[in-house]
């Protein structure tokens, strides 16, 4: 099987570390087969899409609403080396899937409205499928219903003229979209469990998602929380998309 390429871009190591070991759990991957590339430690190198399967993206302390004076130089270069293979992707419809930034990155490039109308606390949501996420491959086996982690700043306001929303939210109205046959994001993050939540948690104090006297109630409160059935939408993707 090709392999498949996880892009990141976490700076602090051991979140990053331990988001790259939730994808592999999820995914049923290995290293050999979900290779990692941690973009804000080093460009994204030429690649040539026929030695891969797909393309998976994670989440981001990088918000693509933060006004552009704004934004770092890393996260600037960040996102032009994004923007650029997704118009790679998107021209041979090639398999991508992004969860939490992966919104902000395909959404934008697609002509979305990403700002913080829809901003969702830290916990789990339930996501419900439309129509169209019920007869989608990557949905497969899902109930029309289910639980995923959220924790995010900014959302979809308007959806990009070229996407098919699969599932939406009650207080973040679009929860997951694709484009084209092939290219997928989700608000949501489906690599996690509750005890990987709590320990990302704890490395986000002061960011924003929550005020740093809630941490300790938060991560109890997440660990009890099941959203195994989340979990499914990267297993389907490999499956899908995987490649001899």
């Amino acid at each position: 099987m090709k392999p498949f390429l996880f892009l990141a871009t976490r700076d602090d190591d051991e979140p990053a570390d331990a988001e790259y070991e939730a994808f592999l759990l999820r995914t049923g991957l290995d290293e050999s087969t979900l290779v990692r590339h941690r973009l804000e430690s080093a460009p994204l190198p030429d690649l040539d899409l026929q030695e891969w399967s797909g393309i998976l993206v994670g989440g981001s302390p990088f918000n693509a609403s933060t006004p552009p004076e704004a934004k770092s130089p890393v996260q600037l270069r960040v996102e032009a080396e994004l923007s650029g293979l997704l118009d790679r992707l998107v021209e041979q419809d090639f398999p991508f899937l992004g969860a939490c930034y992966g919104v902000g990155t395909l959404a934008c490039h697609q002509g979305a409205v990403v700002d913080t109308t829809y901003r969702e606390e830290v916990g789990a949501a339930t996501v419900t499928l439309t129509p169209e996420g019920i007869a989608d491959p990557v949905c497969a086996g899902l109930p029309q219903a289910f639980p995923a982690f959220v924790a995010h700043k900014e959302g979809v306001t308007v959806m990009p003229r070229t996407a098919v929303l699969l599932g939406r939210g009650e207080v973040c109205p679009v929860q997951i979209f694709r484009v084209r046959r092939n290219l997928y994001a989700t608000q949501f993050h489906p690599e996690l469990d509750g005890d990987y939540l709590a320990h990302r948690l704890a490395f986000y104090a002061g960011h924003g998602y929550f005020e740093n006297d809630e941490l300790e109630a938060l991560q109890a409160r997440v660990r009890t929380q099941d959203v195994s059935p989340s979990w499914r939408i990267l297993e389907n993707f490999v499956a899908v998309h995987a490649a001899p």
